[in-house]
């Protein structure tokens, strides 16, 4: 699985790691997707994985209309 958000592109980001000592290493985040189904309008399922920011604007968007 790659994790990277279908709708809006959100993928994994790098940093550093900062000990105590102030030392620095580089690591990664990874990003919070879920993989979620999806019903188009002619009643096709598909799959898709997106991230949990992208599902709660969906949700509220739903909620709205």
């Amino acid at each position: 699985m790659s994790r990277v958000c279908s709708r809006c592109g959100k993928g994994p980001m790098s940093g550093n790691k900062v000990s105590h000592s102030n030392r620095k290493t580089r690591r990664s985040w990874g990003v919070n997707v879920h993989k979620v189904k999806q019903v188009a309008e002619n009643g096709s399922v598909s799959y898709v994985y997106l991230c949990t920011r992208c599902q709660r604007t969906e949700r509220k968007q739903e909620k709205q209309a």
